[in-house]
């Protein structure tokens, strides 16, 4: 099943608001080798930006063993913290098809519990088809 070309510009409702503690922050730090001085590793927001894709998944019933991730960018606006409390919205850019698969570009917007922007995160999506 090809994914449908008009969901390009749609956003999908936000996650649920998520805690960043201190503790998650070491956590993520330690299981990726990342070094830890008090804000955020810098691929820390893939926690919310996979909770949103994993709604958008869902929602548009695409399943998740027919998406090879392509590529991942992220852009700050300031650092992550502990005690931030953060939401992340998922909309699709653009969807094109190559080859049976189709490319799913996607920005997910985390913002504060004020609603400024922290951080933006682009992610590119290779959904393979039935036939591929």
């Amino acid at each position: 099943m090809a994914i449908d070309t008009d969901l390009v510009g749609r956003a999908f409702p936000p996650t649920e608001p998520y805690r960043v503690t201190d503790v998650k922050l070491r956590e993520f730090a330690a299981a990726t080798g990342a070094p830890y001085d008090g804000t955020a590793p810098a691929t820390f927001p893939i926690v919310l930006a996979f909770e949103a894709m994993n709604a958008f998944l869902e929602a548009e019933q695409i399943d998740l063993f027919r998406i090879v991730h392509g590529e991942q960018r992220f852009s700050y606006e300031r650092p992550l913290m502990a005690g931030d409390q953060l939401v992340a919205t998922l909309t699709v850019d653009s969807v094109r098809s190559i080859g049976g698969a189709d490319i799913i570009g996607t920005s997910s917007v985390l913002t504060d519990d004020s609603g400024a922007v922290v951080c933006t995160t682009k992610a590119t999506l290779v959904h393979r088809g039935a036939d591929a």
